[in-house]
């Protein structure tokens, strides 16, 4: 009897793309997947190709390939703005940095403001809300009440 090892399946000289069973169930999936949702067709292809790397090599490798593309900044083009609004702090001309603080200063208070603004207008409406459903639900047991008076009579 021979072993396993020995097995002309099993060391893939009968397959020349290697052994037999793995490779056709790997081709059966990649068609599979094309068929129900050709992307995951096209990954398991991909991932074929890249030599079947490891999902944390793959993730690692995306993440300095993302870096390198944007340059290691911030993804929100909001941070961007903050980050290249703070890393010019002087330009040179101390009454225009004055200037630029005091009013960079008013815009963060008036945003606090406006927010405050905001969340108290908020639970006005949730007060008027409550009122509004108290004032309802008053309303139907006095109705309830007044039916549940005329049956009993």
């Amino acid at each position: 009897m021979t072993s396993q090892t020995s097995s002309p399946w099993a060391t893939g000289k009968l397959c020349r793309t290697g052994p037999f069973p793995r490779r056709s169930l790997e081709i059966g999936a990649i068609v599979v997947g094309f068929i129900y949702w050709w992307p995951v067709g096209l990954a398991l292809v991909a991932w074929k190709v890249a030599g079947y790397p490891a999902f944390a090599e793959m993730r690692d490798a995306a993440r300095r390939a993302a870096s390198e593309f944007e340059g290691g900044r911030p993804a929100s083009r909001f941070a961007r703005a903050f980050e290249a609004a703070n890393r010019r702090d002087s330009s040179g001309n101390a009454a225009f940095d004055a200037y630029r603080r005091t009013e960079l200063d008013r815009l963060e208070a008036q945003r606090r403001a406006l927010e405050e603004e905001s969340r108290a207008f908020s639970e006005f409406v949730e007060e008027l809300k409550r009122a509004r459903d108290r004032e309802q639900f008053d309303a139907f047991m006095a109705k309830r009440r007044a039916e549940g008076g005329d049956r009993s009579v």
